[in-house]
């Protein structure tokens, strides 16, 4: 039971994490070149290496190993993709006037170093594990590929929803091939094409996996098939793809901010240039508060306006009972 239950929810956590976490690297890295340089070239060596290692294991633990390997390679290009290392022999814009040949053919251009690197990344798997019986390496990154085509196809051709607010700044300029429409032919198409491969996945799981290595490592892979389905969906829905991964688009350095006013009655101090007194700041300058510290702030508040209602009650009453007391004794004795 254990090799049906826990392969979906490791393979949905990976996914899940591994797209924050690379945008996240991309997005807190831009000042720091070297580290997404080193983290980049570290995940492509080990899971090369690992993917050699686990190619004739048949045991589950070589299932995982393998599936995560392809993540991690898989997450090494993409790093490169969206950190625009590796884009195309023209990363500029689409023309306003750019139609139908050209359109595609300015697109391809955009991404064609990518597509390639997609593909010697997929011919090193088939090398290093030509005559291994564990192919859970291969059969995640084939996954991975027919997906992001399709995904790619339906950006390009028009879908209602892009999400393009995942993408990161190095690769703006593909937001310019991307169409937001009503859906076209392709969707459905390709929709349904990705359901009934997943159903093919699933009935092989049931009539043809025996053994547990065979049970994990289709488990894996159709349940990232399926995620990959998914994404699909997204593109007709407005929120869930930021709501997942809005955790990865965070800036750990936020961006210098230099408007800052100079006041009327300030005069530049001493003789060295461009060294004034300020004496005021924009507010929108000023880094806005997280939701959580605007709550502590209003309970801080609630109870400090309570503490000062209480004691300003019980010095009323302190008073009244003082100014009370004289009045309630006539010549020594008690009215």
């Amino acid at each position: 039971m254990t090799s049906y239950i826990v392969p979906p929810i490791y393979a949905a956590f990976v996914w899940w994490f591994s797209t924050g976490a690379v945008l996240l690297l991309v997005a807190a890295a831009r000042r720091s070149h070297g580290l997404r340089m080193v983290t980049a070239t570290g995940l492509l060596v080990g899971s090369l290496f690992g993917l050699a290692l686990t190619s004739g294991d048949l045991s589950v633990i070589g299932a995982y190993t393998a599936f995560t390997c392809t993540i991690l390679l898989w997450g090494a290009q993409e790093i490169a993709f969206l950190a625009g290392w590796v884009t195309g022999p023209r990363p500029q814009p689409c023309p306003a006037g750019a139609r139908g040949v050209r359109r595609l053919g300015l697109a391809l251009q955009a991404i064609l170093y990518h597509e390639l690197a997609l593909l010697a990344c997929g011919v090193a798997i088939v090398v290093l594990t030509w005559n291994g019986p564990n192919q859970v390496g291969l059969w995640t990154f084939a996954a991975l590929w027919v997906l992001r085509q399709s995904a790619k196809i339906n950006l390009f051709m028009g879908v209602p929803v892009t999400n393009d607010e995942l993408m990161p700044d190095a690769v703006n300029f593909l937001k310019t091939f991307f169409v937001r429409k009503p859906v076209g032919a392709f969707f459905p198409v390709s929709v349904t094409l990705a359901t009934a491969a997943l159903v093919i996945m699933i009935q092989r799981i049931v009539e043809v996996a025996v053994t547990p290595f065979d049970v994990v490592g289709l488990m894996l892979v159709s349940t990232l098939f399926a995620l990959g389905v998914v994404e699909h969906w997204f593109m007709l829905l407005p929120l869930p793809a930021i709501t997942l991964w809005g955790w990865g688009l965070r800036r750990s350095f936020p961006p210098e901010d230099n408007t800052m006013e100079q006041g009327p009655d300030h005069k530049a101090v001493g003789t060295l240039p461009n060294l004034v007194v300020l004496s005021s700041v924009r507010p929108d300058a000023a880094p806005a508060k997280s939701q959580s510290a605007c709550a502590r702030q209003r309970l801080e508040d609630q109870f400090r306006q309570r503490f000062n209602e209480q004691h300003a009650r019980h010095d009323l009453a302190t008073a009244l009972s003082i100014g009370a007391e004289p009045a309630a004794t006539v010549n020594g004795r008690t009215s």
